[in-house]
């Protein structure tokens, strides 16, 4: 009989993890998957350039406000009820995206996608945390982690191939059936845990949810909007910045003075989780912020298609998929978590110094990306297990969901920031390159005057009059010049991305191992 209830108890464990991984998948995908298909909804909608851009901020706005609420929002609805009523959310707001017919429209059905979708992400964590006893995280985090890891890579290429083949709004419906099946196994499999106490409504941290929101999706306007915008120079991102700091405070005050708060600050005692939530932020920084310029930068310069700037990036996403029980068993071994994080930023680091050697203005082949990409393939997976096992590794009951919560939220808040740094870093060394090498072009220099000359007659060659063969000269003189200074831009991201992560591993090695498992909550286990 026993034996029954643990086959029973197994297989319900694999359905679980399962339904787990497509969530978190869902969710992560479609943070990546829109935009490639920008354009095509910008022309669908007559749309500009700046409003186009709020179809990502939405998403990533109501994204990150949830995110840091759903160990509250789990306790007081039950995990399996929230689980599945984000996913249908999630779902329902997919196909509405899908029709969508005007821009606000579009903007405010991501809006609630984002919040439907943030929930997947870190309850998917919780509950396959929690599926697993202690001793086999390792492996809980490393199933975990395909989705977190593959889903970036999977939506450029998906993306791509949806957007090229049918029409744009094909990207939200494929969210359709994969969220209907999500809901059925979640109503049927998950469980709630049993320590959740529901709270009433008197009992409820309104003004603690209140001052999450304007806190973070303050935050996320201002990273996501800023280069934009021309940063402080906007009056908009400016009192939005003012009022995100001012709000942190008060959020952090009221949360650590309040009897029942929205968010559990104090689990950040918790020295493990402290560690484990800022690897998680330099995670984040480097994972989206790769994933982003590599596309920008193929498309960008090399003039390939968003399929073509999908499909590279497919193997490194493999390698990772390969790496994950590889590492899962390594934990499971005993092998520390800090040595295989600093052997991950090493990766980490070498694939970004590769990046600046190999990167030229025009004919940089697809060849020259593979091993770098397997490279990071191997890295980011030597970072995400051991970085989410040493985070939540001596948490127990509750406090896995909001321990989830925290590193969730800090990778999200990475990307974000690693983007908008990157955006901004790369705009402004783009100007200052562009006026070097502008300032270098002296029309007393022989060297200079040949190139133009030379361009000249060949057009002339073209049946063009002299002096428009003259002007296209010089145009083809600036457009190689604003080539080379974007060229330099790009190497100057990868040099100092790698050097960021390179200069954490001393950091990194200094961390006092976990070499006693925390106990699971028995009630965790149901």
């Amino acid at each position: 009989m026993q034996q029954e209830s643990l086959i029973e108890y197994g297989s319900r464990r694999v359905i679980i993890t399962i339904t787990a991984i497509f969530c978190a998948l869902l969710e992560i995908v479609d943070t990546t998957i829109v935009n490639v298909a920008l354009n095509d909804m910008r022309g669908n909608m007559g749309a500009t350039l700046s409003e186009i851009g709020w179809v990502i901020t939405a998403y990533a706005i109501g994204n990150v406000i949830i995110v840091p609420m759903t160990s509250w929002l789990s306790q007081q609805f039950g995990r399996r009820n929230y689980f599945a009523a984000s996913i249908i959310i999630f779902t329902i707001s997919s196909f509405l995206c899908g029709n969508a017919t005007t821009m606000w429209e579009l903007i405010l059905f991501r809006f609630i996608q984002g919040l439907g979708g943030g929930a997947l992400l870190v309850t998917s964590q919780t509950i396959i945390t929690e599926s697993y006893p202690p001793e086999k995280r390792g492996i809980a985090q490393a199933i975990y982690g395909l989705g977190v890891i593959i889903g970036p890579t999977l939506g450029p290429p998906l993306g791509g191939y949806i957007t090229d083949n049918y029409s744009w709004p094909y990207i939200f419906y494929i969210n359709i059936p994969i969220g209907v099946i999500a809901t059925l196994l979640t109503l049927q499999f998950v469980r709630s845990p049993k320590y959740a106490e529901k709270k009433s409504v008197s009992e409820i941290d309104f003004l603690g949810i209140i001052l999450l929101a304007m806190c973070v999706g303050s935050l996320q306007y201002v990273l996501e909007r800023g280069q934009e915008d021309d940063w402080f120079s906007d009056p908009t991102i400016t009192l939005l910045s003012i009022t995100s700091a001012l709000s942190l405070f008060f959020f952090i005050w009221r949360e650590l003075t309040y009897k029942n708060p929205i968010v559990e600050l104090r689990v950040l005692k918790n020295g493990n989780l402290r560690v484990g939530t800022i690897l998680s932020f330099i995670l984040g920084f480097g994972l989206y912020g790769s994933t982003f310029i590599i596309p920008l930068y193929t498309q960008g310069l090399l003039g390939w298609t968003a399929t073509q700037s999908g499909m590279l990036m497919i193997p490194a996403a493999l390698t990772t998929a390969f790496m994950m029980p590889i590492i899962g068993k390594m934990l499971e071994k005993g092998v520390p978590q800090q040595y295989l994080v600093a052997a991950g930023m090493f990766l980490f680091f070498v694939y970004s110094f590769w990046g600046y050697k190999i990167i030229t203005p025009a004919d940089t082949g697809a060849d020259a990306f593979f091993w770098m990409l397997i490279v990071r393939g191997v890295g980011m997976g030597l970072l995400f297990i051991p970085i989410t096992t040493l985070a939540l590794s001596s948490l127990k009951g509750q406090q896995i969901g909001q321990g989830a919560a925290f590193t969730g939220m800090m990778r999200q808040l990475g990307g974000s920031f690693g983007v908008a740094l990157i955006t901004t870093f790369m705009s402004r060394q783009n100007q200052f390159y562009r006026n070097d090498l502008v300032g270098k072009l002296d029309t007393n220099n022989p060297d200079v005057m040949n190139r133009v000359h030379g361009l000249q007659h060949s057009f002339i060659a073209k049946g063009m009059d002299p002096g428009t063969a003259l002007g296209s000269g010089y145009k083809v003189l600036d457009y190689s010049i604003t080539k080379q200074a974007a060229a330099m831009s790009y190497m100057d991201v990868f040099l100092y991305l790698g050097l960021m992560f390179l200069i954490c591993i001393p950091f990194v090695l200094m961390v006092k191992g976990n070499k006693k498992q925390g106990k699971l909550d028995p009630a965790a286990m149901h």
